[in-house]
């Protein structure tokens, strides 16, 4: 919504719906995130499913199971709580890099998977990691 001042000046006003649609939004798209990525940590820290092939298949030694796994809870606790936005831009930029990095091995391996499993999944989960963060409130922003 615009409203007219004086000499011709256009300012943008957000309207309480607006901002609580814009809130919704972002706790949506932010807590699938969140519950993705950590049910994917928590695979990798116990080694569960097929995370052990995922890992081993395209080269990469098991420990960086360990490693993975403890980097996405941590995003994922730095990304909920609340405060601290300067951690909230490194656990987002944490998670874009971690997937589509995630993305590139499987596809540098030749590794897609069933229609392109491997390769689709890690860069959705990027884009809800971009979504999130531009949906964020200015609470959550430095």
């Amino acid at each position: 919504m615009s409203t007219m001042i004086g000499n011709g000046k256009t300012t943008k006003v957000e309207t309480r719906r607006s901002i609580g649609r814009r809130a919704a939004y972002y706790w949506t798209v932010t807590l699938f995130l969140v519950f993705s990525i950590a049910l994917s940590g928590i695979g990798q820290l116990m080694r569960y499913g097929g995370n052990v092939d995922l890992v081993t298949d395209i080269g990469f030694p098991l420990y960086v199971t360990n490693i993975l796994g403890a980097w996405k809870l941590l995003g994922v606790l730095a990304i909920v709580a609340p405060g601290f936005p300067r951690l909230k831009e490194w656990a987002y930029s944490g998670i874009f890099f971690l997937m589509t990095g995630a993305a590139l091995s499987h596809a540098f391996a030749n590794d897609y998977g069933d229609y392109g499993f491997h390769v689709i999944l890690p860069l959705f989960y990027a884009a809800l990691g971009v979504a999130s963060w531009a949906l964020r409130p200015k609470s959550r922003k430095l």
